[in-house]
């Protein structure tokens, strides 16, 4: 890394309060890579507990929503770098309010965009998702085009470099499979499955960070960074957790839910044809071509035979091999 460039840096996480914000402040805490981490989210219950859980005067907190321009502008004054996480993510919500999930989503990332350029911030990494690629659900959509308005402002500023990452499920954030089949263990009763043959990335919020982490070392304008994950079924997942918490597995099915996918992507075929592998990652640049519309519509390009990267081509895990990487998570290991 070489994050030491970073040394008296002020750090700005919006939706500083959810599960990304807790894992880069226990990465940085330890450390004395940021002077201030300022940490922007609108709920001060969550933000109360934070700061009694780290007791640590490098942080600070601005009470805001992205959807207002003018608290953005307040948090990001004297900002050097921001991780943007702020964002409605539970796709049931989104499907019911898509109007509010682009007001958060989209417009909210074009605030956060604004402020950064306007004050000259060095680097904006936008956060997104694997539901971003051929998304189906609002919740996708919104990010796919939160991606686009990220890699249009990045052809535009000089000060500024703008980039996104995006992954898949994070095991144990807010809203994941994971702990709901365990509080269902614990409290005795059926685990409920969607699909059994449903796929899914793993991802812990540790290589969520270092994701971003290497984005920030590597980025140049546009860029989109991709974690390369393993995946598993459903049923492999609720098997491995029944396993860990010494219980059978007789799931209850409960069927697709609207706005789900039987399996992600990560990468669609057309990105995968321009991305670079760059070890544990995919790096895909930006499009900048200009509104020279021949460039669209009189000549095209050859796609090849590349395909897309899911969770139905990744590698596969085994039961006993979720069950590995789940003992390796704190919130599982305190309940076993």
């Amino acid at each position: 890394m070489k994050l030491s460039a970073t040394k008296g840096a002020t750090l700005l996480i919006t939706g500083g309060t959810g599960s990304f914000g807790h894992a880069v402040l226990d990465k940085f805490l330890p450390t004395d890579y940021f002077a201030e981490i300022r940490i922007f989210s609108r709920d001060e219950k969550k933000q109360d507990d934070m700061r009694n859980r780290y007791a640590d005067n490098r942080i600070k907190f601005y009470i805001g929503d992205v959807r207002d321009q003018f608290s953005v502008d307040t948090a990001i004054q004297g900002v050097d770098y921001v991780f943007h996480a702020a964002a409605l993510k539970q796709v049931p919500s989104c499907e019911f309010f898509p109007i509010e999930a682009t007001r958060t989503n989209v417009l909210g990332t074009q605030h956060v965009i604004n402020a950064a350029i306007q004050h000259k911030v060095k680097k904006l990494i936008c956060l997104s998702t694997d539901k971003a690629a051929y998304p189906i659900n609002a919740m996708g959509i919104t990010k796919a085009l939160m991606e686009k308005v990220a890699i249009a402002a990045s052809r535009n500023t000089q000060d500024t470099v703008i980039c996104i990452t995006r992954y898949g499920n994070v095991m144990g954030s807010r809203g994941s499979v994971i702990p709901l089949f365990i509080d269902q263990i614990r409290q005795h009763q059926p685990i409920t499955i969607t699909d059994p043959n449903m796929t899914r990335f793993l991802m812990s919020l540790e290589e969520a960070v270092e994701l971003v982490l290497f984005a920030f070392d590597h980025a140049r304008p546009g860029d989109l960074f991709v974690h390369k994950a393993p995946a598993c079924t459903i049923e492999t997942l609720a098997k491995a957790v029944c396993s860990i918490m010494q219980t059978s597995y007789a799931p209850v099915l409960i069927g697709t839910r609207h706005g789900e996918k039987l399996y992600e992507t990560l990468c669609t075929r057309e990105e995968m044809v321009k991305a670079k592998d760059m070890g544990d990652f995919y790096c895909i640049p930006a499009d900048n071509r200009d509104l020279n519309y021949r460039q669209y519509f009189q000549e095209g390009q050859d796609l090849g035979a590349q395909g897309d990267y899911t969770s139905l081509n990744t590698r596969q895990l085994s039961v006993e091999s979720v069950k590995e990487i789940l003992l390796q998570l704190p919130f599982v290991r305190e309940v076993i």
